[in-house]
């Protein structure tokens, strides 16, 4: 007489969660690894679309890999020979800006003084320091930086992906149980989070450029630089494009008093309205169906995880457990909890259908499996 012994719920809830627990302290201790494979995936995402536009034009799919990546590898230095010589720059001038900083000041401390109410220059200083403002920018571009060390090694995994591309949906078929179903699951995947990447990326080019010259337009020192930052912050959903707009609305307030900071800080809010309430909504559509408690979380998440390079890519990072707890009928309430309205209903009326689906499929088999 044999006993089946099954674990209750809360054993089996302890054990994913104890799981979960090893598997991201062994995420985190090898992020030196997997940070760069992370960042090449999704730069192989973003290329491959321009890939295959190439190679549907009868170009060779080699030539077009190596043109790609020798484009990747001009714009890793170009971008990394302008924030260090910029920031090198900005080292150096430190002293000056923090004295206009305190003559800029020097009238307010003058109307505060008649009311009886004296604050040093100190003081001043220690809550308006322009290196202050600029700390918070120069670690997040020192994380992507020290990835971007590794630039030889994620250039060579990047070319190794792209080559593989054309072949892995092949594979893919061939190794899965239920490849029909699996690989509309694994396609409606690739798309949304390719989409998604492509989509966010140009309109990171375009609020970079348009930030940059402005700021080129108005005097602002190191428009390059400030326009790399608005390129890279525009990544990080809701306080990217806070981050990346206070040491330029700083530094103009400096050099311009207040109606230069002023100005600055109207041409960020404005290129932020027009990008990110009409440009992106317009060309991405719903979006990926994440709310917007689950975004800010998942930027302090993947922030803490991996780093700078997590918060760059906390929304597509996210929007892969969301798909990937979707897709399987025990986790998908969790998928639920991730998403937003709209895109809740809609994974758990999909559920539904599909679970109609199951059952009418096994009642086939089954009346298969009594007539042979």
């Amino acid at each position: 007489m044999t006993s089946s012994y099954r674990p209750s719920m809360t054993v089996r809830s302890f054990a994913v969660m104890a799981f979960l627990v090893i598997v991201l302290a062994g995420i985190k201790a090898a992020s030196a690894i997997v940070v760069p494979f992370v960042l090449s995936v999704f730069i192989a995402m973003i290329c491959s679309p321009l890939i295959s536009t190439f190679v549907r034009y009868r170009c060779p799919r080699w030539l077009a890999v190596l043109a790609m990546m020798g484009l990747i590898l001009l714009a890793g230095l170009w971008i990394a020979s302008i924030v260090g010589s910029s920031i090198n720059d900005f080292t150096k001038n430190l002293p000056e800006y923090r004295s206009q900083l305190v003559d800029q000041f020097s009238w307010i401390l003058d109307k505060l003084r008649q009311f009886n109410i004296r604050i040093s220059k100190d003081q001043v200083l220690a809550y308006f320091d322009p290196g202050m403002a600029l700390s918070m920018t120069t670690n997040t571009l020192s994380g992507v930086g020290n990835v971007m060390a590794n630039l030889f090694l994620i250039i060579l995994t990047i070319v190794f992906m792209l080559f593989e591309a054309e072949s892995l949906p092949r594979k893919l078929h061939l190794a899965l149980d239920k490849p029909d179903m699996r690989m509309s699951q694994i396609d409606r995947f690739m798309k949304s989070v390719n989409r998604y990447m492509v989509i966010k990326t140009l309109v990171s080019l375009a609020t970079g450029a348009i930030a940059g010259i402005g700021l080129w337009l108005m005097g602002v020192d190191y428009p390059l630089l400030w326009g790399v930052v608005a390129f890279l912050f525009n990544y990080i959903p809701n306080i990217g494009s806070v981050i990346a707009a206070l040491p330029p609305v700083l530094l103009a307030f400096v050099q311009f008093g207040p109606s230069g900071a002023g100005g600055v800080a109207i041409l960020y809010v404005g290129i932020n309205t027009v990008m990110g309430n009409v440009v992106e909504p317009r060309f991405m559509g719903r979006g990926l169906g994440l709310s917007t408690l689950v975004v800010f979380l998942s930027l302090i998440f993947w922030g803490w995880l991996l780093g700078s390079v997590g918060m760059l890519l906390s929304v597509p990072l996210t929007m892969v457990v969301k798909i990937a707890l979707e897709n399987n009928a025990q986790s998908r309430k969790f998928a639920i909890l991730l998403a937003d309205d709209s895109s809740a209903q809609e994974i758990h009326d999909r559920a539904n259908g599909q679970t109609d689906d199951d059952e009418s499929v096994k009642a086939v088999e089954h009346k298969q499996g009594e007539n042979e």
